[in-house]
């Protein structure tokens, strides 16, 4: 009799172990992927508020009246330049190569 209740208590141990492990296991897995989802949710919502506020010109146009009034203009891209510092040497050249858009 005491034999089979020392043999009881040991298989259920055992099991008890091996059930807390795989769970861990389980518990673990399910965290990694927690925040694997997370990381991809706050970049979906980036991608989302970058899409949303640059949609179309018209909606920046809406920004513009409702949020900076008069503060911004537009321009011609032709007329942007590029600034190019290397070696104490400035070079200003046009943003757009005007000489590709003719071809």
């Amino acid at each position: 009799m005491k034999k089979l209740t020392l043999a009881s208590i040991l298989i259920l141990i055992l099991a008890t172990s091996l059930v807390k492990n795989s769970t861990k296991e389980i518990e673990d897995k399910t965290f990694s992927i927690n925040e694997n989802i997370r990381s991809l949710k706050v970049e979906l919502d980036e991608v989302k508020l970058e899409y949303n506020f640059l949609s179309s010109p018209e909606k920046l146009s809406q920004y513009q009246f409702q949020y900076y009034e008069n503060d911004l203009k537009k321009i011609d891209i032709m007329e942007i330049k590029k600034i190019i510092i290397s070696d104490d040497y400035l070079e200003i050249t046009d943003f757009i190569d005007k000489s590709q858009l003719d071809e």
